[in-house]
């Protein structure tokens, strides 16, 4: 004879997985806020960068800084690692300062036309301090405010709060570009776009990873670079693998991209060995 659990037993099991997942996550993100805070003030932080490309010349143009964690086995760790839980925590804010300065020091050894993309946090956007930290880190640095574009996604664009719409129009009143990051990705009104002249609207990695899977999907990426397009904006392919994505974005008109296709991240001395201005 089988035996059920009782519904009651069932579902105190469930409520015990959710109280012990909670917990875990707590205790997860109090650890990694701790890894931050210790590295900011260790300097156990950096940046890689990861070069954009303009797929009509194949010239090298610009990058877009990757936060990395320093450790001592692991190396350098990627930010999606530990973001996602960091960015529930004022470290955040602190973290975001630390890359735009770390983003415009690298910027100055870089020739003029070299332009640095750079995303930022919603928690960082709302604090108040982005503006500041922003006229900062130019002005420490000498480095003109055009070369610097800075990545929003739709999400932050549609958010109402005071401090983000103000933090967005100072940035461009500094002449500092943005950018829209993953672009194509769960909202369908254009209308909150022209609001705001980004510089360039960058096609999530979703887009570009489907972009073989037949007209369909062509189609659909092909649409999202026309109405960039129809906006004024250049279009970047994030995370571009594969040649055959590579011809298809070219087909269609995608004006750049970035991805493993054509380099992998890079550490910012390498960047400058490569074309730094010595």
């Amino acid at each position: 004879m089988q035996l059920t659990p009782a519904s009651g037993t069932v579902a105190h099991t469930e409520r015990e997985l959710r109280q012990h997942h909670a917990r875990h996550k707590i205790v997860e993100r109090r650890r990694i806020v701790q890894k931050l805070r210790q590295a900011l003030s260790a300097d156990g932080l950096a940046l890689h960068f990861q070069p954009i490309l303009s797929l009509s010349t194949g010239l090298i143009q610009g990058a877009e800084a990757m936060l990395r964690l320093s450790h001592a086995r692991r190396g350098f760790i990627q930010a999606s690692h530990f973001l996602p839980l960091a960015e529930q925590s004022d470290v955040i804010i602190e973290v975001g300062g630390w890359m735009l300065r770390a983003a415009c020091h690298e910027a100055a050894r870089l020739p003029a036309h070299f332009r640095i993309a750079l995303a930022i946090s919603p928690r960082h956007l709302q604090s108040g301090q982005l503006t500041r930290e922003l006229l900062e880190a130019l002005n420490d640095s000498g480095v003109a405010p055009e070369r610097l574009e800075l990545l929003i996604t739709e999400a932050m664009l549609l958010d109402e709060n005071e401090d983000s719409a103000f933090a967005l129009k100072a940035t461009q009143a500094l002449g500092v570009h943005l950018g829209l990051n993953h672009f194509g990705t769960g909202y369908a009104s254009l209308a909150p776009l022209k609001r705001m002249a980004f510089s360039s609207l960058r096609l999530d990695k979703s887009l570009v990873q489907n972009l073989c899977e037949g007209a369909a999907s062509t189609a659909i990426t092909r649409a999202a670079v026309e109405a960039g397009h129809a906006l004024g904006c250049s279009v970047l392919a994030d995370g571009v693998e594969t040649a055959a994505q590579y011809d298809l974005l070219c087909q269609i008109g995608t004006d750049e991209g970035q991805g493993s296709h054509f380099t992998p991240a890079i550490p910012g001395d390498q960047l400058t060995a490569m074309f730094g201005q010595g």
